[in-house]
């Protein structure tokens, strides 16, 4: 695992250098205040380095958390430092280059930038750590029995529990779920970011969800990454249905709803077992019935569409989580977030329940979804 993150240091460090040449020089004309930011580059990404290893290297857990809070924040810091830097570096390319160097305007930019990236941190982190609000959609459904109307399906997805998201932050969301009073409840993946020794206590609150059928669970990407067995196990034993590739059908007001979970887009990485498969979720299931697909990741919906699903709830993209990272969610996914059509299908992604990383979320706010099915 260390030598797979070694080429992520070496990015690390050149970004950091990256940052130094286009702010240091420009910061002041004081050697010994220059050779401070320099020193306090350095000290970022070597903070950074142990906050991305310390579950790694470290065994005592509660070391372990600390260096890893201290490492995101700093990842968060650096980010925005990082984006604006850049921003920065091209608007004076042109200005140089048309009207010539200005030393104070250069100045007075990277000061503004360690001022901007300071302010976004301190939002962003503020944001993220508060507690995910309840996001209202109706979905229209084509052909919803009568029986079927007003159900209600409660959402939550990528909470990544693990170094900075513990007992307390998991036991809130839970509340907040419960007050829903849901028909049933969706978790969309990547609940965990650790293993099962180190995390499974703070899980724990999951258990005491309630809805009127249960709750659901499908594996995310980050599931697999934290031992994806060992957690099915563990999260069976909270008394969550987990979905592999399989389907239950809910009777409501005698009305048949098919639940189905598929794996991870890219669980066939992780052995054939675990290979995605919507067509394989719906066999034996009641072809009249409406069918509502769990997916963690939106580009699933691309297949799930043909073989007659009415809904996907999905997650993994955090909507971008913090600017300008939202722009290059759809390099990887068709959709951001929010309510889409794909051919006949609708598919609805969760912003994230949660957050990854650095705890850092702007314009993009953390959501618990309450759904409601609706005739078309």
């Amino acid at each position: 695992m260390h030598k797979k993150l070694i080429p992520l240091i070496i990015v690390i460090a050149l970004l950091h250098f990256y940052i130094g040449v286009g702010l240091i020089p420009y910061l002041s004309q004081d050697n010994s205040v220059t050779m401070l930011y320099i020193a306090l580059l350095i000290i970022s990404s070597i903070v950074m380095c142990l906050g991305i290893l310390a579950r790694f290297i470290i065994q005592n857990n509660k070391l372990s958390d600390i260096i890893s809070w201290i490492g995101m924040l700093d990842m968060g810091l650096f980010s925005s430092l990082f984006v604006l830097t850049l921003l920065k570096q091209l608007i004076f390319f042109f200005y140089n280059s048309f009207i010539g160097f200005n030393y104070n305007l250069e100045r007075t930019a990277s000061l503004s930038v360690i001022v901007l990236a300071l302010f976004a941190t301190i939002i962003g982190f503020i944001n993220a750590r508060s507690l995910a609000k309840i996001v209202k959609i109706s979905i229209p459904i084509t052909n919803l029995p009568k029986e079927l109307e007003n159900f209600t399906i409660a959402q939550i997805s990528d909470i990544h529990v693990g170094p900075t998201i513990k007992y307390k932050y998991v036991s809130k969301i839970v509340d907040r779920v419960n007050a829903i009073n849901a028909d049933m409840v969706a978790i969309t993946g990547d609940l965990v970011d650790g293993s099962v020794e180190a995390l499974s206590f703070h899980v724990q609150p999951i258990s005491r969800l309630k809805s009127t059928y249960g709750s659901f669970f499908v594996l995310g990407n980050h599931e697999y990454y934290s031992g994806a067995d060992a957690w099915i196990t563990q999260i069976k034993k909270l008394d969550i249905v987990v979905l592999l590739n399989q389907h239950k059908v809910i009777k409501h007001n005698n009305a048949n709803l098919v639940i189905a979970g598929i794996t991870d887009y890219s669980g066939e990485h992780f052995g054939d077992k675990h290979k995605s498969d919507p067509k394989l979720a719906l066999a034996l299931a009641p072809p009249d019935a409406i069918k509502i697909l769990l997916a963690h990741q939106p580009r699933s919906a691309i297949i799930a569409e043909k073989f007659g699903y009415d809904l996907q709830l999905s997650g993994h993209t955090h909507g971008g989580q913090f600017w300008p990272w939202n722009f290059f969610v759809k390099t990887q996914q068709p959709f951001n977030t929010g309510l889409h059509k794909v051919n006949n299908m609708w598919l609805y992604i969760s912003r994230g329940t949660g957050y990854w990383g650095p705890p850092k979320r702007l314009g993009k706010s953390a959501e618990i979804t309450q759904l409601c099915l609706v005739r078309a």
